[in-house]
């Protein structure tokens, strides 16, 4: 008995000969310029091929319209746009932002420690609230004017105090 293992295999190598062979063929696929190179024709007892018929002649573009001779009509101007009276008065500022200040968690006075490992931060004395942000850690959004913020880097060294 023959597997189906075996049928699949036949089959398949049967499909990639066939592939191999049109891919071997010409590589634009037409016929030579001289028409078909295949076996001469021979007619058929009581069949006579129907004639050829003559070639298209080649594509030539219509002629081109004349262009109008009419003037075109007067333009006509737009309508005004309406003048709009009561314009509400411009915001100078956004709502809900608390405005950076400069310095007022005096972080400058702490400029000393830059380049001192984070260890040292709670030895420092510090007189109100401070936020360490680690190397590539989560910092929250929440903005506290007054709180010293220390930053460190991959090696755990202060490398910038502000406020925030």
């Amino acid at each position: 008995m023959i597997s189906k293992d075996w049928t699949i295999r036949a089959a398949m190598a049967a499909g990639v000969a066939l592939a191999v062979q049109g891919c071997a063929s010409s590589p634009n696929r037409m016929p030579p310029a001289g028409g078909y190179a295949g076996p001469a024709y021979t007619a058929q007892p009581g069949y006579a091929p129907a004639p050829y018929a003559a070639a298209p002649a080649p594509y030539a573009p219509p002629a081109p319209a004349p262009y109008p001779t009419a003037p075109y009509p007067a333009a006509v101007p737009f309508p005004a746009a309406p003048v709009v009276a009561d314009l509400p008065a411009a915001t100078t500022g956004i709502t809900g932002v608390t405005e950076r200040k400069p310095d007022l968690c005096k972080a400058s006075s702490y400029a000393s420690s830059v380049g001192q490992p984070g260890s040292t931060i709670p030895t420092l004395g510090l007189p109100g609230a401070y936020r360490v942000v680690e190397y590539r850690g989560i910092e929250p959004q929440d903005y506290d004017p007054d709180r010293l913020v220390f930053r460190l880097d991959a090696t755990g060294t202060i490398t910038k105090i502000d406020c925030g």
